[in-house]
C-alpha cells in the first residue's frame, strides 16, 4: 500500500502500450548523435597521374611494375591516378621479360590536392634503360631494334636473290 492508502490499478487492456525506449516520442532518450564529417580524401594527399606509354602490342606483353616509396602499386598501360601522401615521393618503374630491364626512377614532390603528371616509356630492347619524366618520353632502343630487323630482312632478301640466280 502507498502512503495515500490507495493501491495502483493494473493497466487495462484498452490502454495504449507505452512507447518503445529510444523512440522520438520518449522524452527520456536523447536524440542520436549527428554523424561526424569525415576528412576529405585529399587532406594531406596528392595524386600522381602515371601514364605508361604503349600497350601490350607495341611495348611489352608484361605490364611494367611500379613502386612508390618502395611499395609496389598495381599498374596498367595508359593513364592512371595513384593517390600518394603529400610531400616527396620516389617512383620507380621497370619491365620484366627474361631479365629485368627498363629501370627508371624519379623523385616527385606532391602538394596536398595536387596532381603531378609522370610519363614512363619502356625501352624497345632488353639492353636499354627506360625513360621517365613530366612530359611524354621517347623510347630508347628503337633504332637498334629497327637496325636488327633491317639486318634480318636484308639477309633474307640476299638469300632469296642468291637462290634465284643460282638456279
Amino acid at each position: 500500500m502507498s502512503e495515500t492508502g490507495s493501491v495502483p490499478s493494473p493497466p487495462s487492456p484498452s490502454d495504449p502500450p507505452p512507447p518503445p525506449t529510444g523512440s522520438p516520442e520518449s522524452p527520456a532518450s536523447p536524440p542520436p548523435p549527428a554523424p561526424t564529417p569525415s576528412p576529405t580524401p585529399s587532406a594531406g594527399k596528392g595524386t600522381i597521374r602515371l601514364t605508361i606509354q604503349g600497350n601490350v602490342m607495341t611495348s611489352n606483353m608484361n605490364t611494367p611494375t611500379c613502386k612508390i616509396n618502395g611499395y609496389p602499386v598495381p599498374t596498367r598501360y595508359g593513364a592512371q591516378d595513384l593517390e600518394v601522401w603529400a610531400g616527396p615521393n620516389r617512383i620507380e618503374l621497370e619491365s620484366q621479360w627474361m631479365r629485368t630491364f627498363g629501370q627508371a626512377a624519379m623523385d616527385v614532390d606532391v602538394a596536398p590536392g595536387q596532381v603531378v603528371d609522370v610519363f614512363y616509356a619502356a625501352p624497345a630492347s632488353q639492353w636499354a634503360k627506360g625513360k621517365i619524366g613530366h612530359t611524354k618520353q621517347p623510347r630508347y632502343g628503337v633504332w637498334a631494334m629497327f637496325g636488327c630487323l633491317g639486318l634480318i630482312a636484308f639477309i633474307f632478301v640476299l638469300i632469296v636473290v642468291i637462290g634465284l640466280f643460282a638456279s
